[in-house]
């Protein structure tokens, strides 16, 4: 991972998305209340951080045979697509998914949506891991679909033992920062 990269994901993720609390105040999708809160799209929706971020993970996968990249809507939405363009501009090409939440209720009633076919080798991208629910609805919705997936990417892990549970369903997971990173650099941006 490039060190200049990732250490602008953070300042990114500082200015935009990271928010903290001396008191538990941000209810997580978990129903769990927390002192900080990450709102990725803050950073993933900017026209900065989808070059960073699409950089740093086609970086990530550049060993794998991957032919597209995605997860569950909306978080993993421009991830994906930030991944896919950057290969594009490389001279690469691996294509953007989205999973929904639930199956379309009509048309062909799919799940997974996007430039993906049955059989193509996939990475699962996520913006934060916190418990790895949703990341391991969109690994089993993937699967579902016939995809072989081969690892996740996220944004950022929490810490909070969401890898640990979603690598009981896939061989590597792997985050471009995590919580202890985020908090050491929002310290130390306070001290100055």
């Amino acid at each position: 991972m490039d060190p200049q990269l990732k250490k602008r994901l953070i300042a990114l993720l500082l200015e935009k998305a990271f928010k903290y609390s001396d008191e538990p105040v941000f209810q997580l999708a978990s129903g769990k209340m927390s002192t900080y809160y990450i709102d990725c799209r803050k950073v993933t929706h900017s026209c900065e951080g989808k070059y960073v971020i699409g950089n740093i993970i086609l970086d990530m996968i550049s060993t794998l045979d991957v032919q597209a990249v995605g997860g569950l809507t909306m978080g993993a939405d421009p991830v994906a697509c930030a991944v896919s363009y950057a290969a594009f501009i490389k001279k690469n090409r691996i294509a953007s998914f989205s999973i929904r939440k639930e199956p379309k209720g009509h048309g062909l009633q799919k799940q997974v949506e996007g430039d993906v076919a049955t059989g193509a080798r996939v990475v699962i991208v996520e913006d934060v891991i916190t418990t790895g629910g949703s990341t391991i609805k969109a690994i089993e919705a993937a699967r579902r679909e016939g995809l072989e997936v081969l690892k996740v990417i996220a944004l950022v892990d929490r810490e909070e033992g969401g890898k640990q549970e979603v690598l009981k369903h896939v061989p590597d997971v792997e985050a471009l920062c995590t919580r202890t990173e985020l908090i050491n650099a929002y310290k130390n941006k306070k001290k100055c």
